[in-house]
């Protein structure tokens, strides 16, 4: 059993808790949260409560971290973990700098830690079937794909969220939601080659905007568009786009809400097109179990040290992108 720690008992921190109180194969032993007056929820829980990351690391028994902190705090947090040869997982983005994300992904290197990312969509079966005709090369060339994540899960923050602000959630729904999407088409793709993006504000009022829209060109030589709407009813589909067949995935619920289903349709031409359906299954849980099964030596995790740090290079660029209104090449 692993034994864990948890940094931050927000939205994201209290789900991770929730999830694997009960799971057989970790521990959460405490929780980090600077507001005390979350304290006796998280003791009612189980885990004790503790005020900061510091604390966190002076129990022995903890072995590993789970990141569920702002943004802006991942990068010294990571490098803190690693000082203290605690493995670590990083809820996303790993960062918000391509510099820092190096950085974590160096230190974890060198201290022969683990460094695990929460991008769950890798581990939804729909996902995984995909990933596997695209290795097959079933769909032929790929030509093209289009893949959008949006909700309305966070409408209701306030300006003094710092989810709202360029500073710390920049390019509207990129740290959000977007930064799944380049994740999965990066493990998809390979790398990227230039990115033009567009922000906008409809109506939240937030700094950093409730809409961003993505044009991408992969190195590879496939292009792709991506989406993700920060007020709009719930909508996440993946499409992929090739020379003999293509493969569209919709999911009915958001990752973090059990139940609902998810189909993937494969389309060779009028008469030739097949639906095959998938239950809802705790990707998120399987993520990290993944990590904990790297951490053994049991199994590698699914996500290499390069693709970790260019899904940030890829964000970077997109920010920049959004902001002069350029296409910016990696």
């Amino acid at each position: 059993m692993l034994k864990m720690g948890i940094v931050g008992f927000g939205w994201w921190g209290r789900h991770v808790a929730t999830r694997l109180a009960g799971h057989d194969g970790f521990d959460v032993v405490a929780v980090a949260e600077v507001n005390t007056a979350l304290h006796a929820e998280i003791a009612a829980l189980g885990p004790r409560a503790v005020p900061d990351l510091d604390a966190l690391l002076q129990l022995d028994e903890v072995a590993a971290v789970i990141l569920t902190s702002p943004n802006d705090l991942h990068d010294a947090q990571v490098a803190a973990c690693a000082a203290a040869g605690r493995h670590v997982f990083c809820e996303k983005p790993l960062s918000l700098t391509a510099a820092g994300a190096r950085a974590s992904v160096e230190a974890c290197h060198k201290a022969g830690v683990v460094l695990g990312i929460g991008h769950e969509r890798r581990f939804e079966p729909a996902i995984l079937a995909l990933k596997a005709a695209l290795d097959a090369g079933e769909l032929g060339t790929i030509m093209h794909a289009e893949l959008a994540f949006s909700h309305n899960k966070l409408k209701g923050l306030g300006p003094d969220s710092w989810r709202t602000t360029k500073r710390f959630a920049p390019a509207a729904g990129m740290t959000q939601m977007g930064i799944h999407l380049t994740d999965l088409m990066i493990w998809f793709f390979g790398p990227v080659d230039s990115v033009h993006a567009i922000t906008a504000d409809r109506e939240l009022g937030w700094e950093t905007g409730d809409m961003v829209t993505v044009q991408l060109r992969f190195r590879a030589g496939m292009t792709a568009q991506m989406q993700a709407i920060l007020n709009t009813p719930h909508f996440l589909r993946t499409h992929v786009f090739g020379t003999r067949e293509w493969i569209e995935i919709r999911n009915a619920t958001h990752p973090d809400t059990p139940g609902g289903e998810i189909t993937m349709t494969r389309y060779r031409g009028l008469e030739d097109q097949e639906t095959q359906r998938f239950d809802w299954s705790d990707a998120v849980v399987a993520n990290l179990e993944n990590f904990a099964a790297a951490v053994r030596g049991d199994a590698p995790y699914l996500f290499t040290e390069s693709e970790k740090t260019h899904n940030i290079e890829v964000l970077e660029a997109i920010v920049r992108s959004a902001e002069t209104g350029e296409v910016v090449r990696l």
